[in-house]
């Protein structure tokens, strides 16, 4: 980037009718990914896994997104948006047919490592997304985009938990995770039938260093705090979602149907808040002071959850607190990368969004898991809920150079 505090060249004109098919391809992908993550702890555990593999389990797809997601969005700016969004999503499908039919645990890991890689596409979505969309109805509809995703999280554990046979071993995942693959599936040609590019495609143009992106972002006054604070508040929520399963069979002896459960609360809540409430109140105050808000009150909720004893509706409670702070805060932290960024970058840089929660989503269960068996079951979200602290100062570092940049 010439000028780090530029801002983005004249908005695109909207496309609403991309948005609609894009959002319907979003809810369906992300509804088989959300019929496997409630479901993880419990396939592990199968195989007899014990926790910690349970967290390498988790881990080992996040590593594969960390690898990924630069390269995808680097990508889709020089090649086109769909064609990547082609190659993630039917490479997702064939991931979820392996894991039905993996032999054994460590399989299992390569395979999720695997399809870590092929569904490394949030940042070319959110790419896309930001070639439609005009720079003022940016955090709006990257609210949308994640109340889709909020929604598919409602559909696909519901669908995880109901589907599921715990008691017949491995054997008794198959079936969700087929249905998982059949989503993705659906979700591939439906980009394939009705998305149309919207990015021209510069075959001609120079290859930038591999390392080019990163130092600009790291350059760039606004967008490095913002992948700090992705990166900090990512990691602790990450460690609590690796455990939650196993907390919960701990604290209330939950089974997936009971976790599918607490999610579709979770989920409505995400839902209803990213559709009508994001976009609303980013509009008002500003995209950094909505983040600081959601950081807010996604600490509140992670520090509701060691206090809950046995008492199963505040904990729900807690997670709907969480929910709606997440709601506020990572499509604002997206919109304010993608306002801060170049037009012809818009990838690159939202990769590199995603790549930082890649890695707090390896290193966070790996800190979680200790945390976990050394020091309670509760402790990962206490550790969570600390996290949000210097993330919200970051966030306000955010706000004084948007300011500064305007």
């Amino acid at each position: 980037m010439s000028d780090p505090t530029a801002t983005a060249p004249a908005p695109a004109t909207e496309d609403k009718r991309a948005l609609v098919i894009l959002l319907s391809v979003v809810f369906i992908n992300i509804a088989g990914f959300g019929v496997v993550i409630p479901l993880l702890p419990f396939y592990a555990s199968s195989f007899g896994a014990p926790a910690w593999q349970v967290i390498v389990l988790f881990s080992a797809y996040s590593l594969g997104n960390f690898f990924a997601e630069p390269i995808w969005g680097k990508l889709s700016d020089r090649i086109g948006r769909r064609p990547v969004l082609m190659i993630t999503i039917f490479g997702n499908a064939l991931t979820y047919v392996l894991l039905a039919f993996a032999p054994n645990l460590w399989i299992a890991m390569a395979i999720r490592f695997c399809g870590g890689i092929l569904t490394g596409n949030i940042s070319t979505i959110q790419g896309y997304l930001a070639d439609v969309t005009p720079h003022e109805k940016r955090a709006g509809r990257m609210g949308f985009m994640a109340a889709a995703f909020s929604l598919g999280f409602v559909t696909g554990p519901v669908l995880g938990g109901l589907l599921a046979h715990p008691d017949q071993g491995t054997a008794g995942f198959r079936l969700p995770l087929l249905i998982a693959a059949g989503l993705a599936l659906t979700a591939g040609l439906g980009v394939t039938l009705f998305v149309r590019e919207t990015r021209h495609v510069h075959k001609d143009a120079p290859r930038r260093p591999r390392f080019a992106g990163l130092n600009d972002a790291i350059a760039h006054p606004v967008i490095r705090r913002v992948l700090v604070v992705s990166l900090i508040a990512m990691a602790g929520f990450a460690g609590m979602e690796a455990t939650f399963g196993l907390w919960a069979k701990h604290q209330f002896r939950w089974g997936p149907r009971e976790i599918s459960l607490c999610f579709l609360a979770i989920g409505v809540t995400a839902a209803i808040a990213q559709s009508l409430l994001t976009g609303w109140l980013a509009r008002r105050i500003g995209e950094a002071a909505t983040l600081m808000i959601g950081l807010c009150l996604i600490a509140l909720g992670f520090a509701f959850q060691p206090l809950v004893g046995q008492n199963w509706m505040v904990a729900v409670l807690g997670m709907i607190i969480v929910a709606l702070g997440q709601s506020l805060a990572f499509p604002n932290i997206v919109a304010i990368i993608s306002k801060s960024a170049p037009h012809d970058r818009q990838g690159e840089m939202l990769g590199l969004n995603t790549a930082a929660g890649a890695l707090a989503r390896i290193f966070g269960p790996l800190v979680a898991a200790p945390l976990f068996t050394g020091i309670g079951p509760s402790a990962p979200f206490a550790v969570a809920a600390g996290l949000c602290l210097p993330a919200l100062f970051m966030a306000w570092r955010v706000s004084k150079a948007v300011r500064r940049s305007a």
